[in-house]
């Protein structure tokens, strides 16, 4: 009650829409209305909606929910956690946010790799990092191709809150 996840559709083509769970448990899911939210996992609570989409909107649906941030209530004082995250953009499996985990270092091979890994036409040799710095965003090129093919574990740049990842396409002259 009180946490904020983001719903996505990806058939539909839209940004994710972010919601409130209310105090009822349940949230506003597009298309579908209010869905039971309560006790349920984000893959249990996406595979309500994934079900409830193919009933009536969409042959196959998927859905993607990730938790913004969590409003946990203790006994004398009610605390907001924000969770810390990721973004991964491009020529990917799985484009979307991911949690950082507090306790573990994820690198940008592990990264992409919990993206499903490298879509057919990603350029693996600049994936970009953009990374909020005091002095201003700071722009990462890693040669992913050569951390997984080579072992160039030297060169496998850890991610950072907020970090966003690109991969872009691979261009290829006729």
């Amino acid at each position: 009650m009180g946490d904020t996840i983001s719903i996505r559709i990806l058939e539909d083509r839209r940004e994710a829409m972010q919601q409130v769970v209310a105090v009822t448990g349940e949230v506003q899911a597009p298309y579908v209305g209010l869905v039971n939210a309560r006790g349920k996992t984000c893959r249990e609570l996406a595979y309500t909606i994934k079900r409830e989409l193919e009933k009536n909107f969409f042959k196959n649906a998927t859905v993607v929910i990730a938790i913004d941030r969590l409003n946990e209530k203790t006994e004398m004082e009610e605390r907001v956690v924000d969770l810390e995250f990721y973004v991964m953009f491009g020529i990917v499996a799985k484009q979307g946010k991911y949690d950082l985990p507090a306790n573990e270092d994820i690198s940008i091979s592990q990264a992409i790799l919990r993206a499903g890994g490298f879509a057919q036409f990603a350029n693996k040799e600049r994936v970009k990092i953009i990374r909020k710095t005091p002095q201003g965003n700071k722009t990462i090129l890693v040669n992913v191709d050569g951390i997984m093919r080579r072992g160039d574990l030297e060169r496998d740049v850890f991610i950072r809150k907020d970090d966003v990842i690109i991969v872009e396409e691979k261009t290829v002259n006729f």
